[in-house]
């Protein structure tokens, strides 16, 4: 754990593959000029406007290049697959208003507060869920990342997830949903997570767990951390990552107060007038409907990358047998609290 901030120029990355410092903006160049050879870039930059230069960014292209490690053609592919999926889904575009109900339980949302590293923290709160569409959840999700990824300072682009399962029950437990939040996450924000906190999971989580684990980058994996409030290295360790005024008491911290929806709703109000300030100019504030419009006013739907049954559950065998050995330990262990998960 480095408390020290770095510039993500000079950050290691987490791959097997050393690329020196002074070899990196060749390798980001290639990219952005294979990327600037595309048959479609006129329409990128039709379609995205300023949020095309911002995805070109030397920062942006590094962390698709970490994410591959340093494979140039892989993050061309990579970086070329999210312009098309930002060109489609506008992720930029999404409202306050298009997800406030997916908010109202405090299920996610972005901390007020910043850890040590000055990194965003999302909170989540798994027995909160007031859903059952997977489409609205990642719409929801993605709303939350572009929040959270604007309020970083210039010298940060990761975040923090604090995951909170006090009252996690079987009835949280969605496979499909996980899914799809690894593969947004890892294809079109590589390199943003810094570091998941998984708060006293129970051991019925455990089968779960194993089952996902297999759908995320050993990158990914190496982030995510499970820890228990009783244990005795506890303490100091979320010391050593966040400041304890700050920090809500359920992860050992000093700060009492609960999420308000009310007070939170503003906040993201007032955030987004200041994203699309910042983002597209005064011009863009015409952008206020649930599915959004694109530059030529034809409309344009957030969940086009999702079937219409997106409430289906996809029964698999391993998901079956997954849920029956958790079902199995939530009962003989007192609702699966009485052990720990082996990280």
């Amino acid at each position: 754990m480095n408390p020290q901030l770095m510039s993500p120029s000079l950050k290691k990355t987490n791959s097997n593959v050393s690329v020196s410092p002074q070899d990196q903006p060749k390798l980001i160049n290639e990219v952005r000029k294979a990327i600037e050879k595309h048959a479609s870039i006129d329409k990128f930059k039709q379609k995205l406007g300023d949020e095309y230069s911002r995805c070109l960014s030397d920062q942006s292209i590094s962390r698709y290049l970490r994410a591959r490690n340093w494979n140039v053609k892989k993050a061309e592919k990579m970086l070329e697959a999210s312009l098309i999926w930002r060109m489609n889904y506008q992720p930029e575009e999404i409202r306050w208003e298009h997800v406030a109900a997916e908010a109202e339980t405090g299920k996610l949302y972005r901390s007020s507060f910043l850890d040590k590293q000055g990194r965003s923290v999302l909170v989540m709160r798994p027995r909160c869920q007031n859903s059952k569409s997977t489409r609205a959840q990642i719409k929801y999700l993605v709303y939350c990342m572009e929040n959270a990824i604007f309020h970083l300072p210039p010298e940060q682009e990761q975040m923090v997830w604090l995951i909170d399962f006090h009252g996690f029950s079987m009835s949280n437990i969605s496979l499909k949903t996980t899914k799809e939040t690894a593969r947004i996450l890892q294809d079109h924000y590589p390199e943003r997570l810094g570091l998941a906190i998984l708060y006293n999971p129970p051991k019925f989580f455990e089968p779960f767990w194993k089952v996902v684990k297999p759908f995320l980058e050993p990158k990914t994996t190496s982030k995510v951390k499970f820890i228990y409030a009783d244990d005795p290295n506890t303490k100091s360790y979320m010391e050593s990552l966040f400041y304890v005024d700050k920090l809500e008491s359920s992860f050992g911290g000093k700060n009492v107060a609960k999420f308000d929806i009310r007070i939170y709703a503003q906040r993201m109000k007032d955030d987004d007038a200041k994203r699309l300030a910042s983002h597209n100019g005064e011009s863009s504030t015409s952008t206020s409907t649930v599915t959004g419009r694109d530059s030529t006013g034809s409309e344009v739907n957030h969940a086009n990358t999702y079937s219409d049954s997106d409430d289906e559950k996809t029964k698999d065998v391993n998901e079956e047998n997954m849920l029956a050995e958790a079902q199995k330990i939530a009962t003989s262990d007192g609702g699966g609290t009485g052990a720990r998960i082996e990280q």
